[in-house]
């Protein structure tokens, strides 16, 4: 990885912020601007937080840095809780490696330090004002099945297709279906058309949108 910088045993730095993994060589947000990138992927395209309402479920594929669910509590802000955020992340970062990338983002490092205090002390289901975290360690492919939730929207946020092809086959797709309450929806970066087409298969209703920055299609999806 030219113009890194090495971390822990399986990430590079880019220009000294961007965490890149090693074993998907793929970076953990936008290089552009990750936190504006989940605002208009993730909770816009997902009717976010005009939706939230006490009981609301929030799943994640790829829990990453933390970013995503950070900005989810920004907007759940005022908001009567409680909001379910449900997460799957096959390789936890350490809360050292979690800070060092959420100083790139001032605004969600301003609210993450009770989320990196759980964090740091092995903590994986904790509160955060009105939002009920939980993440669920282990291969998506197997803790997704055995999940008993339902959620009302998906991030779909694992490293790109390309790179991690295990956690958007077809198979996992189907079971982000069988978790998704009627009515729920899910958003996700990719615009892969394979990706598109087993989720259209799995019952979402599927559509294409403009992607942030540089990324010209996003995907985004509701479960009649």
């Amino acid at each position: 990885m030219t113009g890194g910088e090495q971390g822990g045993d399986g990430l590079d730095w880019r220009d000294g912020v961007v965490p890149v993994s090693r074993r998907f060589d793929d970076p953990y947000f936008s290089l552009a601007d990750g936190l504006a990138e989940t605002r208009h992927v993730f909770l816009a395209g997902n009717g976010l937080p005009a939706r939230l309402a006490p009981e609301f479920r929030i799943a994640e594929l790829g829990f990453g840095t933390g970013l995503n669910l950070l900005a989810t509590l920004i907007a759940a802000e005022g908001q009567a809780g409680p909001i379910h955020y449900t997460s799957f992340e096959a390789y936890p970062l350490t809360a050292e490696e979690i800070a060092r990338a959420l100083a790139h983002f001032p605004q969600a490092r301003a609210v993450a330090e009770d989320f990196l205090t759980h964090w740091a002390a092995g903590r994986r289901a904790f509160a955060l004002g009105p939002v009920q975290v939980e993440v669920v360690i282990g291969d998506a492919r197997e803790t997704l099945p055995a999940w008993g939730g339902r959620a009302n929207a998906w991030f779909l946020d694992g490293f790109s297709p390309a790179k991690n092809p295990e956690l958007w086959s077809d198979a996992l797709m189907e079971q982000v279906a069988r978790h998704t309450a009627a009515g729920g929806t899910f958003a996700t970066y990719t615009a892969a058309g394979h990706v598109r087409r087993a989720l259209a298969a799995a019952g979402f209703t599927v559509e294409r949108r403009a992607g942030h920055g540089r990324k010209r299609h996003m995907s985004v999806g509701v479960m009649p």
